[in-house]
């Protein structure tokens, strides 16, 4: 993550709608980050080189692992220019736009959140 975006955005992401040991003051609203990809020939080809011989295809899995990250980011800034310090509910998405044509979308719910005061126990 760039030092930009962690001088913005707090990087406390959840997949769930509670974070432990906060609680949500204020929400923000959606947040999102999109990015498009395509395949390039090279590749495709070093690709097609794996895929012969079987197993993971390396190629594809860097290539997919990139993009989620750019997503991921861009939904960070996204909640960093709406004044969040947390995103919660956080999910990918991916569609294939065309042949070799992907979007990789990142979305979640850009909250503010302040650390939970303990609760006391009375006897």
């Amino acid at each position: 993550m760039s030092d930009n975006i962690k001088a913005h955005t707090h990087p406390l992401t959840s997949t769930t709608f509670d974070l432990p040991g906060y609680r949500v003051v204020r929400s923000l609203g959606m947040v999102r980050g999109i990015i498009v990809r395509s395949r390039s020939v090279v590749g495709d080809f070093g690709a097609s080189i794996q895929k012969f011989f079987g197993g993971n295809i390396s190629l594809y899995t860097t290539l997919c692992e990139q993009a989620r990250d750019e997503a991921f980011n861009l939904m960070l800034s996204h909640a960093g220019q709406l004044g969040a310090n947390a995103v919660i509910g956080v999910r990918y998405d991916a569609t294939e736009i065309g042949p070799g044509i992907s979007e990789v979308l990142c979305y979640g719910t850009a909250v503010m959140v302040e650390t939970a005061m303990p609760s006391s126990a009375t006897p």
